[in-house]
């Protein structure tokens, strides 16, 4: 490769930064080889965490971002090629469909053609208006799944069984509002009720006015959070439930308690945040201007580019800039006024945590003084306990049945993965050695 070993790396040339990324098959596998080496084959989330903050998502030189090979891609309808139709919006996709079973206007010329495809398409419409029907139409169906919000992700869940007209199944869903604009609601409670109509059971646990309202039975649990709650405050009707003294609930449905406005709002603007030439997924070339110093809301129907716009584009830059994040904006041409900004706090709906055994006091760093305080009790010091022994990350602490989870997974094929308490740690996530040892006659 030549050179020194000791030289900084923009003293090299070209060639030798690809020989020492690259490396040369004869005698050095690269920097980029070795670490992707160590990347795949390690066992250590936290090594896997930190080589990550080296690593950058980018488009498949073979294919382009396409996923298929030029072989399926070849295969066309209309001269549209499969990736072509799945980039394409829900609704424009079901109207593509339709005209193909339009006798004048199809696309599928043969007669032979369209008997075969007929069934097929019937079967496409029926998924797509599924999704239609719950709000989604927007979408396109090349979205992966980590792109969609919590709320998104329900409702494809929920259109995928709308199809099916499946009877006597109980549908629980979690707040399938989030993110949702009211002018969607109505169209996912209707879809709610044809589940209903069905003949089955829907429980929804919610606080969107219109669906609590929407409902033949609504059961409020309360009166307040934690240790204030857990009790019946009422059940019925939404008329029994605003009668109810004591149900928090019943007093904003009724219009007696409400969120009051601030009477007077902040006007001196003097900086801003400029994006310009925002063009990520369905936004339009548009140029927005953000006031720093204050609450700013961007809202909009479902779809209409908000998260592009700030999850996408303003948030990424900024975490690229202010943390060097991998993470690669969405198309704009530039973002003015950085220099008013000096920190980018990103809180979205994505897990805390590198790992699924992450929880509120490790993602806090509580955890860290806690184990520190059982690993100095005698009784830890006469075993020769270490920090490790009290974390259900690492070997040694966690139990390895589970692996630090508590639940163990059981392949069900077919079916839906299904998870059970661990029956060596009984849930407890430790090592019964880590168990044994107490502070105030209570485990870690």
């Amino acid at each position: 490769m030549g050179g020194s070993v000791d030289a900084p790396i923009e003293t090299f040339t070209q060639k030798q930064r690809d020989a020492l990324l690259g490396g040369r098959k004869s005698s050095f596998p690269g920097v980029i080889a070795f670490l992707m080496e160590k990347y795949t084959h390690s066992d250590s989330e936290y090594i896997r965490g930190e080589l990550e903050q080296y690593m950058r998502s980018s488009q498949c030189a073979a294919c382009r971002g396409k996923r298929l090979k030029a072989d399926a891609l070849a295969v066309t309808i209309a001269d549209r090629s499969l990736d072509v139709l799945v980039a394409l919006p829900i609704d424009a996709l079901a109207s593509f469909f339709r005209e193909c079973t339009h006798a004048k206007k199809s696309p599928l010329q043969m007669e032979r053609a369209k008997l075969i495809a007929a069934p097929i398409i019937e079967e496409i419409l029926k998924r797509l208006d599924a999704l239609c029907e719950v709000g989604l139409s927007y979408l396109a169906l090349d979205r992966t799944m980590q792109s969609l919000s919590g709320g998104e992700q329900q409702r494809v869940k929920l259109a995928s069984h709308v199809s099916t007209s499946l009877v006597g199944v109980v549908y629980i869903l979690d707040e399938p509002s989030v993110g949702l604009h009211p002018r969607d609601t109505d169209r996912l409670i209707a879809t709610l009720k044809t589940l209903q109509a069905l003949g089955n059971t829907v429980l929804v646990v919610e606080h969107d006015k219109q669906i609590i309202e929407s409902a033949d039975l609504i059961v409020d649990i309360g009166p307040g959070a934690g240790k204030q709650g857990g009790t019946i405050v009422a059940t019925g009707t939404v008329r029994d439930i605003t009668r109810a003294k004591s149900s928090l609930t019943g007093r904003y449905l009724s219009g007696a308690r409400a969120i009051s406005l601030p009477k007077k709002r902040k006007k001196d603007i003097r900086e801003y945040l400029e994006i310009v030439g925002a063009r990520e997924h369905n936004l339009k070339n548009i140029t927005v201007r953000i006031p720093t110093g204050k609450l700013v809301v961007v809202t909009g129907v479902s779809g209409s580019g908000k998260s592009s716009l700030i999850i996408d584009i303003v948030s990424k830059a900024l975490m690229q800039k202010f943390t060097r994040a991998k993470e690669v904006p969405g198309q704009h041409d530039e973002i003015r006024g950085l220099e008013h900004i000096d920190k980018a706090i990103v809180i979205d709906q994505s897990p805390i945590g590198r790992t699924p055994r992450s929880n509120p006091v490790t993602y806090t760093n509580i955890f860290t003084p806690i184990r520190e305080l059982f690993t100095n009790l005698p009784e830890s010091k006469i075993k020769g306990f270490t920090p490790g022994h009290f974390s259900f990350n690492v070997k040694g602490g966690r139990c390895e049945t589970c692996q630090g989870e508590g639940m163990v997974r059981i392949d069900m094929r077919f079916l839906a993965d299904v998870y059970v308490e661990c029956h060596d740690c009984g849930g407890a996530r430790y090592t019964p050695q880590a168990l044994d040892v107490h502070f105030e006659g209570l485990s870690i």
